[in-house]
């Protein structure tokens, strides 16, 4: 992957980094509606700033890389963010992925994932779940997206010296869609969920993590 980028001056020019734009740029969708969503914003959209200030006063963007890839361990494929995100908040750093969602699922669960299995597979199960501090066997319903988004966070973090990492769903579905399957998961690691708020969940590898879930404004579905 490239370390050189180039900065967007439109929503529009996020398309081309989809695996598949002809079928995911449409409007409603979330990749357009999110990519209109944190392009005009200039930096944060207000309802997730809102949200992180909670535990990250006067946070600010510095630098945003739409459909960002971060290499796992156990195979060729690597986790695509749909934003990563290096803030900052007074003296500290954070790195964020953003998880961009509408009426989307968060695709396989583990055990679905695991159909099949590969040693691959095997292995890069084991790497997230010792990154994740998850002690013993993950269950099958947990969505095996959500583990490697956070992983992504913790990763970019520790490369970029960030003392936090942040895993956000910026959900842009009015009726909290798959809410269910994001709390399950944060139980899962200890924590308590609930919409609008960062919710923390200890540490991992001396990265202090934790996660959100934040309700997009509905004008950007219309985009």
């Amino acid at each position: 992957m490239s370390k050189i980028y180039i900065p967007a001056s439109s929503a529009e020019q996020w398309a081309q980094f989809l695996a598949e734009p002809v079928k995911h740029w449409k409007q409603g969708y979330s990749a357009r509606t999110l990519a209109y969503s944190w392009q005009e914003a200039s930096g944060f959209p207000t309802e997730v700033e809102s949200v992180l200030e909670q535990k990250f006063p006067d946070i600010e963007v510095l630098l945003a890389i739409p459909e960002y890839q971060v290499p796992l361990p156990g195979g060729s494929r690597p986790s695509q963010n749909d934003i990563w995100v290096l803030a900052r908040s007074e003296s500290k750093r954070i790195s964020i992925a953003v998880e961009g969602k509408v009426s989307e699922s968060f695709d396989k669960t583990v055990q679905e994932w695991l159909k099949d299995s590969s040693p691959g597979k095997l292995r890069r199960l084991e790497y997230l779940c010792n990154l994740l501090g998850i002690a013993s066997d993950v269950p099958g319903t947990i969505r095996y997206q959500l583990l490697h988004r956070t992983a992504s966070a913790l990763i970019e973090a520790e490369r970029f010296g960030a003392e936090h990492a942040v895993m956000l769903v910026h959900s842009f579905s009015q009726t909290s869609e798959w809410f269910h399957d994001y709390a399950t998961f944060v139980t899962l690691l200890g924590g308590k969920s609930a919409e609008n708020i960062v919710t923390s969940v200890g540490s991992c590898a001396g990265i202090q993590l934790h996660l959100a879930w934040v309700r997009g404004n509905a004008s950007y579905l219309s985009k």
